[in-house]
């Protein structure tokens, strides 16, 4: 029975075939174009879900870095420059949190996110080590502050050898003193993963009067060539001779800067030379104006590079920072602008110690600052 309805409907179609082939080809146009309509109509719907999901994801990761902060604001109540007298109108009007400084009212921007860069002098994949000291320093340390205010991102560069408070814990993890030392030692302490960076962070944030970080990334150095090259690499005038180490890095010279390059550039110093970090630092600092410069075209252009960049790095980093959030930092990202003046280094005077390079910061000097970086003028008019 089957048979014979099929034969049927194969007649029927040559029938039409040899009496009516316009109506044959009006009939076949129409069925390809309800195909195509289909078809188009479900891919419609398949990239709203993908869109609406991608803002979820967005939405959640917004949320998530918001609830990071874990203070209002810097403390720079406590350590006022010169304690300022406020007007009978300034004390009717003051709020917790406001600071009086060369006779202006100041407020914490409580919108600004604050990440905090480390990078760790490894040369490897990121792992767990015991307790004690074997966690690795973190010789290079930035804070990334992004303000969606004025649409800027501004950098902050910490010498390396900045003298701060640090907590000392035992090869059981319990917490022993706080003494003065490099900043960059902190990092070593812990077990080289989350519990490093936590220590890390909580030396940072005391050095800026318990500064909101919202987040962390601590990157093994030898991510630097990955990091470089998802970018497609980096144009710099090199600033001091490092022929030691690569040919090409010849002071003066213009390098694009590709793999091994990058890496020696923004790592390398000589320990033996006077003040050599503070040499690096400005290196560093050179180096990622042009790299954010780099990334933004990359991210204009391809705005899922930020996120293969963050699984490309994974294996060599340790971060607070979870897809999500990337997911919604990098496409906001690439309207904020970032140039030469975007980035600041607390002033202060290196200096020989006992048996290491001590860096001293000038107070007055970071005090002011965190003022042009993290606060706005309150107008009391």
């Amino acid at each position: 029975m089957k048979n014979k309805k099929k034969r049927d409907v194969q007649a029927n179609l040559e029938k039409e075939q040899i009496l009516y082939p316009e109506k044959l080809k009006e009939k076949k146009k129409k069925r390809r174009k309800k195909i195509v309509l289909t078809v188009a109509f479900e891919l419609l719907i398949f990239i709203a879900i993908v869109y609406v999901a991608f803002q979820i994801v967005r939405t959640v990761g917004k949320n998530s870095l918001n609830s990071r902060a874990e203070s209002a604001g810097p403390e720079l109540m406590l350590v006022e420059v010169q304690p300022q007298t406020l007007t009978e109108e300034e004390e009717s009007r003051w709020q917790d949190g406001w600071v009086k400084h060369e006779g202006k009212i100041y407020a914490y921007n409580e919108d600004i996110m604050t990440f905090l860069f480390m990078g760790i002098d490894k040369n490897s994949d990121v792992k767990e080590v015991a307790e004690g000291t074997n966690a690795g320093q973190a010789d290079a340390l930035f804070l990334a502050v992004m303000n969606p205010h004025n649409k800027t991102i501004k950098v902050i560069g910490i010498n390396r050898n900045t003298m701060a408070d640090i907590d000392l814990y035992n090869e059981e993890g319990a917490y022993i003193n706080t003494v003065k030392a490099q900043i960059a030692v902190q990092h070593g302490f812990g077990n080289g993963v989350e519990e490093s960076c936590e220590y890390q962070k909580k030396a940072v944030q005391k050095l800026f009067y318990n500064l909101p970080i919202h987040g962390y990334a601590a990157i093994n150095m030898s991510a630097i060539p990955t990091i470089n090259d998802a970018v497609g690499g980096v144009d710099v005038t090199v600033l001091e001779d490092l022929t030691k180490k690569d040919a090409a890095l010849v002071k003066g010279a213009r390098v694009h800067l590709m793999g091994q390059s990058a890496f020696w550039y923004v790592k390398y110093r000589d320990t033996n030379e006077f003040a050599s970090a503070d040499g690096r630092l400005e290196r560093q600092k050179q180096y990622l104006n042009a790299f954010i410069g780099e990334a933004k075209k990359a991210a204009k252009k391809d705005i899922t590079v930020a996120l293969d960049l963050y699984k490309a790095v994974s294996p060599q980093m340790v971060t607070d920072i979870t897809v999500d959030e990337v997911a919604y930092l990098a496409p906001i990202l690439t309207d904020y602008r970032f140039d030469s003046d975007s980035f600041y280094m607390p002033e202060g005077e290196t200096v020989m110690g006992e048996q290491f390079e001590e860096f001293y910061v000038d107070e007055d000097n970071l005090y002011e600052m965190i003022l042009e970086v993290f606060y706005e003028e309150v107008e009391m008019e």
